[in-house]
């Protein structure tokens, strides 16, 4: 075998992995990963979701970075194929998002998407 890195089907930012450390710490369980999914539903379609879990599926794609797991199902996965999880700050609030080249189609928000 080469000592060629495969590349993933979906990244995990360093500022997405250092928030949710930062999360992870305040909380004082060590056990919790950030799990991203994607549902029916919202302006466009399909939307993002984030939350907090210490239990994983046996089918789940996990994704370490800084020291904590992303979690992502086979379901949402598919929609999720390069894209980037990432976290920003501004003037309106802090959130985690997907940047992700599958959506034809976002809502202003950026919450929800289409393909």
């Amino acid at each position: 075998m080469s000592g060629v890195k495969q590349a993933l089907p979906i990244e995990f930012s360093e500022a997405a992995a250092k928030r949710v450390k930062t999360l992870i710490s305040e909380e004082e369980n060590d056990a919790l990963k950030l799990r991203v999914f994607v549902t029916g539903g919202g302006c466009s379609g399909f939307q993002y979701g984030f939350t907090f879990e210490e239990q994983t599926n046996p089918d789940d794609m996990q994704i370490e970075r800084e020291g904590v797991t992303l979690v992502v199902d086979p379901m949402s996965l598919q929609y999720l194929v390069g894209g980037v999880v990432d976290f920003e700050e501004g003037l309106q609030g802090s959130r985690f998002f997907v940047n992700n080249p599958n959506a034809t189609t976002t809502c202003g928000c950026g919450a929800s998407f289409a393909v």
